[in-house]
């Protein structure tokens, strides 16, 4: 069977998959592995337009431990992409020499890739919808990142419109949350960034017919985990766990006025989330709100399979 990799790298954190075919070149994923380190390569590029150096660095240190584990199973195909915080840098050649010395070790002239908002969307569409059933559709797909927030909306058949915002649990932490906690000030400046930044979003995608709301990206999956109580974060819990928007504006409430120390001590949250949770808590609230006004949908499905699904069932086709 085909071993494949995948690897995305976002403004917050890099990710890996590593999975087979099952039932033949086409069929369904069979995972290997797959983990998630928090690198923040985005730190300061939304006010400074380039890569800091000591990003570079620790996301040089994950992706080379990445291509130790990639060898040592076998990929014969790998696909790394680079999203938000990459499309902005102004130093990235510095960050291709890197991967591309990479993995090369793991393919010959393998490269990351820079991949548009539009791509990024449709992938993590088809990564998120995958395992769901058909009739619950027409879906609409949110990626909440670091930088970005990826609005899809289509159904079994594929995706009818997408558009990726500038606007991420960094991004707005770094434009608007600089206190801890948070003041009422800044809260409120939040909101109205990401309201006008999802605003593009929805006037680009009629969410309008979409049935059930999926989404995808660690805010989401944190304040899944939240939502059940749980002592730690675990996977086979948190993935098609379900949502509803009462929940979510209790629990994402609660994460903004905390303070870091605060979200620190919450078993299921991973060091890296806790100065951006409350920033991407804000956005997942926005969206809430605007799917119940715009669709009468009323909870949220959270999926762990994602772009990196996506990325991997590609490779396979």
């Amino acid at each position: 069977m085909t071993v494949v990799a995948a690897v995305d790298c976002g403004t917050n954190s890099i990710r890996l998959l590593i999975a087979r075919a099952v039932d033949g070149e086409h069929g369904p994923l069979a995972e290997i592995h797959r983990e998630m380190r928090i690198v923040r390569l985005g730190q300061g590029v939304d006010a400074t337009g380039r890569f800091a150096d000591e990003a570079i660095e620790r996301t040089r240190a994950a992706l080379a431990d990445y291509v130790d584990m990639m060898v040592d199973a076998g990929a014969e195909r790998v696909r790394m992409v680079a999203t938000s915080a990459t499309r902005d840098a102004s130093n990235r050649d510095e960050f291709f020499d890197m991967t591309a010395t990479l993995l090369g070790k793991v393919v010959a002239g393998a490269v990351a890739e820079v991949i548009t908002g539009d791509e990024e969307a449709r992938l993590s569409f088809r990564g998120a919808v995958g395992e769901l059933d058909a009739a619950a559709g027409p879906f609409v797909v949110t990626d909440l990142g670091g930088g970005s927030t990826e609005v899809v909306v289509g159904d079994a058949t594929g995706v009818s419109a997408a558009y990726s915002a500038d606007v991420g649990c960094v991004r707005v932490t770094e434009r608007a949350l600089p206190s801890d906690p948070p003041t009422d000030a800044e809260i409120a400046d939040a909101q109205e960034f990401i309201r006008g930044r999802l605003a593009q979003a929805f006037a680009a995608v009629p969410v309008a017919g979409a049935r059930t709301w999926v989404g995808v990206a660690g805010t989401l999956t944190t304040l899944s985990a939240l939502a059940a109580g749980l002592d730690e974060y675990r996977s086979e819990v948190i993935h098609l766990s379900r949502i509803s928007h009462t929940d979510l504006d209790d629990i994402g409430w609660r994460l903004v006025r905390m303070t870091r120390a605060e979200r620190a001590a919450l078993g299921p949250m991973h060091p890296g989330r806790v100065d951006v949770i409350g920033g991407g808590s804000l956005v997942a609230m926005e969206l809430a709100r605007e799917f119940a006004e715009r669709a009468g949908i009323t909870e949220l499905v959270v999926s762990e399979h994602d772009i990196l699904d996506g990325i991997a069932l590609g490779l396979l086709d």
